[in-house]
């Protein structure tokens, strides 16, 4: 997301000045298929990364509305792709109604962003290490993992 054009001066614009460029941009953004939605750019960061970064597995989005997978493997694994900006926690991962312990993936990464929006790190927890890291979030009725230095040391460091 690096650039080399110049940064626009914000400081001399009227709160409505700058309400008015931001809803411009959100219009542009959306126009282009850009989001500053935290999860969806993490997938983007991390889909970019595998699929260029040798050694690592390519990855595709997976089929909307799949239940906790948001990309796949061509040996066909499925990953969930959890984005932390100032998060303690990842997002959610909801359990099978009959079978609360069902694998539902492969593997789940962790993507860690800088206060600016760039791919800081990418964590990848296997099932396993994902069954040891969980922890059950009793609102949503669903297992998430703590971003901790205890719960990261079960996972591969990818970036």
């Amino acid at each position: 997301m690096a650039t080399s054009e110049p940064i626009v001066v914000l400081t001399g614009l009227s709160n409505d000045a700058l309400l008015s460029l931001r809803l411009q941009i959100d219009a542009e953004m959306i126009t282009r298929g850009l989001t500053l939605n935290v999860g969806q750019l993490g997938e983007i960061l991390a889909l970019n990364h595998f699929n260029t970064t040798p050694g690592l597995p390519k990855l595709i989005d997976a089929p909307r509305g799949a239940k906790n997978v948001d990309a796949l493997s061509r040996d066909g694994d499925r990953y969930s792709i959890k984005t932390a900006l100032k998060a303690k926690k990842t997002g959610t991962v909801y359990p099978d109604n009959k079978s609360p312990d069902k694998q539902l993936l492969e593997y789940m990464l962790i993507v860690l962003l800088t206060p600016d929006y760039r791919l800081q790190k990418i964590f990848r927890l296997s099932w396993d290490a994902f069954m040891r890291a969980r922890a059950w979030d009793k609102r949503m009725n669903a297992w998430y993992v703590p971003i901790s230095a205890t719960k990261l040391a079960l996972a591969e460091k990818i970036l």
